[in-house]
């Protein structure tokens, strides 16, 4: 919890003349900080004022970039500090709104008793119009268990709920769709899976999130066997999509046929994993993976990939070497072979950063803050519920991938996520490959 990385915002005063703000940025980054948004408050004469928000690594930090600011002296304050991201919270960041106006009586007869009897009948005589006539076919069930919350571990799904809302404003926004934050008291298969059997017909789709590995590959499977809806787990296959997209992208980019590759997985959880499986489904034939656990190994084993017995015969057999551990500083210059790409995705401290990857000899370097799942989960589902499909396949997964890479520009590794587009980009994919299967 102490190195969890925090944003504040600082108002900070400076003299209307060039060069002060530039100091500050300098104390900022001298403080190991990284600037976001900038927002001019004022421009004067004499002084400007401007919101800045900055990114630093622990509150030590953050106190030594105050320090820095404070000793630059020569008219430059700050005038306020302040935590936008728990002021964006306060009071939850989702609300269940209606979608219709009641300002008549006619209106209350309407979408209430007695008119509504007849569209529950409607639905007795035929079941499948409940997805056109309620919310169902337009709501996704945003599952937890709170064992695996961000880079926070086990701190339970109450304190998750922040990321679930997170999840439900992306998919409202980008997509379109309802996200309900469905928090678990239980990380049992048995009961997890009862309980989503039991409420799953409330909902057109279930998101697993944040659910710790390993039991998290039982709960999938079984639902995905059991339910007659779209199930994905997000850390999984969403991260999978994305990062399938980024090693594509790379590829194109060094000019690396990504199906004659070596690659190497370090790191088995459940993104490693999903990640491995994605690559061999996609048709890549030499995908190995290494981790600390045995278990973790046997499970790559058992889905037809291979495994190798240490970071440092990885390293020097692949071609390209995909890390998701969350050890930051795990791949040492010393040992990138030149000519490979290396995507260390573990966020927000990286196995190793891109600069020192490509100043060691890599063709091709990127961290996590390059790729973000928020750029798959959304249009997958949205594309899923669109095609009526009951459960969401690699066909489909891949056919979302390429869609990212297609719509990819040069010189990005993957496109913006705020970029609207994209997310309609992936769902008609998605959709159009369900069709395919059809």
């Amino acid at each position: 919890m102490e190195n969890q990385h925090i944003i504040r915002n600082i108002i900070v005063e400076t003299p209307s003349k060039p060069g002060n703000f530039a100091k500050v940025a300098t104390a900022i980054g001298m403080g190991e900080g990284d600037i976001g948004d900038i927002t001019t408050l004022k421009s004067g004469a004499l002084t400007t004022i401007r919101d800045i928000s900055v990114t630093s690594k622990s509150k030590k930090d953050f106190e030594k970039i105050i320090s820095n600011i404070e000793a630059i002296g020569n008219g430059v304050k700050i005038q306020a500090i302040s935590d936008d991201v728990l002021k964006a919270h306060e009071g939850g960041k989702i609300a269940m709104k209606s979608r219709y106006d009641v300002r008549s009586l006619g209106d209350l007869q309407r979408i209430y008793t007695p008119g509504v009897a007849s569209v529950c009948m409607e639905i007795v005589n035929e079941p499948d119009k409940a997805q056109y006539f309620t919310s169902i076919g337009n709501s996704v069930a945003i599952v937890t268990d709170g064992t695996a919350i961000l880079g926070l571990g086990n701190i339970g799904s109450v304190a998750g709920m922040p990321v679930m809302e997170g999840k439900s404003v992306l998919l409202d926004q980008f997509v379109g769709l309802s996200g309900i934050p469905i928090l678990l008291d239980t990380s049992d298969p048995d009961e997890v899976v009862e309980t989503i059997k039991h409420i799953h017909q409330g909902f057109g789709a279930i998101l697993l999130e944040d659910i710790g590995s390993p039991h998290c590959f039982e709960i999938e499977e079984r639902l995905k066997a059991e339910l007659p809806i779209p199930v994905m787990h997000d850390d999984q296959h969403g991260t999978a999509v994305v990062a399938l997209s980024a090693i594509l992208s790379a590829c194109r980019a060094t000019e690396v046929d990504i199906k004659k590759a070596r690659i190497g997985q370090i790191g088995l959880g459940a993104a490693g994993l999903a990640i491995c499986r994605m690559l061999m489904a996609y048709g890549v034939e030499d995908v190995y993976g290494l981790d600390r656990q045995e278990a973790a190994k046997e499970r790559l084993l058992q889905y037809g990939g291979q495994t190798m017995n240490s970071l440092e015969e990885m390293m020097e057999n692949c071609d390209i070497i995909v890390a998701t551990t969350g050890v930051q500083g795990l791949i040492k210059p010393e040992m990138v072979r030149k000519g490979q790409i290396i995507l260390a995705l573990s966020n927000p401290n990286p196995e190793i950063l891109p600069s020192e990857a490509i100043a060691a000899g890599a063709a091709f370097a990127a961290d996590g803050r390059s790729v973000n799942n928020v750029i798959g989960f959304p249009g997958i589902f949205k594309g899923a519920l669109n095609a009526g499909a009951k459960e969401i396949t690699y066909p489909m997964l891949i056919a979302a991938a390429k869609a990212i890479v297609d719509y990819t520009r040069p010189g990005e590794l993957i496109p913006n996520p705020l970029d609207p587009a994209v997310h309609y980009i992936v769902a008609r994919a998605v959709e159009e490959a369900v069709t395919k299967q059809a």
